[in-house]
């Protein structure tokens, strides 16, 4: 059964404006979004606050890390300030996977969404060098630990790291990921939305890797002009295959639009479509 949620808002003031619309909207989960202030570590371990919240609306979290986490930053206390990032948020997670199983229903683990960062690219006459691909070895070598600390930190946990596409994967993150799939910690998230942006280009990577397939962010889009974050049915993408195909693979799905009319047309556009 397809569970939907809701992103956290930017019209949303509060903690309890999301959760009020997201129950008055019939949906499962708030992402709770940890690019917001409202939502950065230290406030998200007030967990006796959040797990209250949530409790009394009947619903759960999932949560976006930070968009700027670059777990293979050269810079040593950099990457050391993101990992400390995850370790805690992990263990905010465990908190929440009892909502989860409360008010859950399709018996997928908490999922944390994250983006891959591209890193800084240095710019040539002729083109740019992305620095992760000049030193690939250096890259991995961070990839495998960030791994083998996510293995630690969530242990038996009922939780999974979910790597989104964004605006394209690079060559060297798809060798990233792949190392990072063999892990039984880290599944894929497939945004629909940004893959029709970009002309489907990361389609194939991610149809490759379908079996780990496990969260989806919903959202219309078009190809040319490129744009996303549309409410359902305002853009060009085959919402009905793309629901069916997160259906088969036993997903959640959030209903990635930015504004409440949008997230309120796409719950509509959901109602006459199933």
């Amino acid at each position: 059964m397809l569970e939907f949620g809701m992103p956290t808002l930017i019209e949303n003031k509060t903690l309890e404006d999301n959760i009020a619309l997201c129950k008055q909207l019939g949906l499962s989960f708030v992402e709770l979004n940890m690019n917001f202030p409202e939502y950065q570590i230290d406030k998200l371990e007030n967990i006796d606050l959040f797990y209250k919240k949530a409790d009394e609306a009947g619903t759960y979290y999932t949560i976006h890390l930070d968009e700027n986490m670059n777990i293979a930053d050269f810079n040593p206390l950099v990457r050391e300030a993101y990992l400390e990032t995850m370790r805690r948020t992990i263990e905010v997670a465990k908190h929440f996977v009892t909502l989860k199983d409360k008010y859950g229903k399709n018996e997928q683990p908490l999922l944390l969404n994250m983006h891959m960062h591209h890193g800084i690219y240095i710019t040539l006459p002729d083109k740019k060098v992305q620095m992760y691909e000049r030193d690939f070895d250096v890259y991995m070598e961070y990839i495998a630990l960030f791994i083998k600390k996510c293995e630690k930190w969530i242990g038996d946990a009922d939780i999974k790291i979910a790597i989104e596409n964004t605006n394209g994967f690079r060559e060297y993150e798809k060798r990233a990921i792949e190392r990072m799939l063999d892990s039984n910690c880290f599944v894929l998230t497939w945004d629909i939305g940004h893959s029709k942006a970009l002309g489907e280009s990361d389609v194939p990577f991610i149809l490759e890797h379908k079996e780990k397939l496990r969260h989806f962010h919903i959202h219309d889009g078009s190809e040319r002009p490129p744009k996303n974050h549309l409410a359902l049915g305002d853009g060009e993408i085959d919402l009905v295959e793309r629901l069916d195909m997160a259906k088969a693979c036993n997903a959640r799905c959030v209903l990635e639009t930015k504004t409440i009319e949008a997230l309120k047309r796409s719950v509509e556009w959901l109602k006459k479509a199933r």
